[in-house]
């Protein structure tokens, strides 16, 4: 297929792409610069530089190609994208894969994509995109909504470690699960919704590991060999450290196993859990033990 990908050089799309060309699709990847350009160009994309919001360009981009994956998915864009989107891809039942997340349902111990929808105020915005997507006549729209995403070093793990004056810091005490997924598992399911995704349907994409923030932060000193553990913190704190919003996400208590996406699309995610990598001490490296 010919495919256009909003977000190629970020965290979760760079994945995506890679995927897509090892699968053998044709990918235009949409990029605000000519050092993007040149990135997507050596992976082996045509690269399209330009903005979200351009709506004649997204018109014309998603209207000579065969689906499109937005993962570039952000409050001040998403309307004209999709409004361009869709637009162009009216009747014609081409796929649409847009990006939700996983923080959307809130606070539940078993997250299904029927689970009622709580969003916090971080992501809040993304409810009137998603209902688009979903609800567009005469074309394939499909929302992937990822788990906390970890691999090839990034993701919001790294959040223990960085963001303190050295050590491992808990989120809060540390008794939220995070449900997580791989980044690249998470880019299989991005083709997968592409390729025979449901019109109108949601796939959480989340691993079935569901690992508290205490378990993740001990696995981060053992690791690392920090020798003084984890230090825990107030929600108050965390808020004051982090910022209200963004702190009540990553306080939320969420856990999934993505059981829609395996059994609809045949998705078999097979990266090794998150604290096995942690407590290998194969996932942040240097970064905590040499401080």
């Amino acid at each position: 297929m010919k495919v256009l990908l909003t977000g190629a050089t970020g965290y979760i799309g760079t994945s995506v792409l890679d995927r897509l060309l090892a699968d053998g699709h044709a990918v235009t990847a949409l990029v605000r610069d000519a050092a993007k350009a040149r990135a997507v160009e050596e992976a082996g994309a045509t690269a399209l530089v330009g903005d979200v919001t351009d709506a004649t360009l997204i018109a014309e981009a998603a209207h000579a190609v065969d689906g499109v994956i937005h993962t570039a998915s952000t409050p001040e864009g998403d309307a004209a994208f999709i409004d361009a989107v869709l637009g162009a891809l009216e009747g014609t039942g081409k796929p649409f894969v847009h990006t939700g997340g996983i923080w959307s349902y809130g606070t539940a111990s078993d997250i299904t994509e029927a689970t009622a929808l709580d969003r916090p105020a971080l992501t809040a915005w993304r409810g009137a995109g998603e209902a688009r997507v979903l609800g567009a006549a005469g074309v394939r729209g499909t929302v992937v909504a990822p788990a906390t995403v970890y691999g090839r070093g990034g993701g919001l793990v790294r959040l223990l470690t960085d963001e303190t004056d050295g050590g491992v810091r808990l989120i809060g005490d540390g008794s939220q699960h995070w449900t997580t997924v791989d980044v690249d598992d998470l880019a299989a399911l991005y083709v997968l919704a592409l390729e025979k995704g449901g019109r109108g349907e949601t796939y959480i994409g989340a691993s079935g590991q569901n690992p508290t923030v205490r378990e993740l932060g001990e696995a981060v000193a053992a690791g690392c060999d920090v020798a003084e553990g984890v230090r825990v913190e107030s929600a108050a704190d965390t808020r004051a450290r982090l910022g209200e919003a963004f702190a009540d996400a990553l306080l939320l208590d969420e856990q999934a196993t993505g059981a829609k996406a395996r059994t609809e699309l045949g998705w078999a995610p097979t990266a090794r859990p998150l604290v096995e990598q942690l407590a290998a001490g194969e996932y942040l490296g240097e970064s905590v033990s040499a401080r």
